[in-house]
Formats: C-alpha cells, structure tokens, sequence
C-alpha cells in the first residue's frame, strides 16, 4: 500500500468517521482512481472506525508542515 498526496486528496471529503467498507464505498461513487480503491482493499481490518485520513496514513502532511507563510503575500 502506498499514498501519495493526490491519492488522499480523494478521501478528504469522505464521511469521516466510518469504517473501510464505508471508505470503499464512497471512493467507488466518487469515481477514485483504482490506486485509492487498491489501497483501501489492502486495510485488513473492516470494522475499524476511521476517524480521518491521518488514522489510515499516519504520514499524511498536515498544514502546518507547508512552509507556506500567508502574511508574507
């Protein structure tokens, strides 16, 4: 299993919390690419509660690792 950054841009707007099952679901109806659909298959566990993103890929930036500064521009 391997995430990128636009793969789990697919998953931001999935109804978090919810379960693989559930994550399947809504990267199928969201016409996701095949790679998320793989990677969600490979999660073992169906029955774990989801709470975000970060639960499934713990290294998934957060905002505050942009060096991005807003009141710069």
């Amino acid at each position: 299993m391997y995430w990128t950054l636009e793969l789990a841009t697919y998953l931001e707007d999935a109804p978090w919390p919810c379960t693989t099952s559930e994550l399947l679901d809504y990267a199928n109806r969201s016409g996701a690419p095949m790679e998320v659909i793989e990677n969600l298959q490979e999660i073992e566990d169906e029955e774990t509660n989801w709470e975000s993103i970060e639960d499934i890929w713990p290294d998934y930036p957060s905002k505050d690792d942009f060096l991005w500064n807003e009141d710069e521009f």
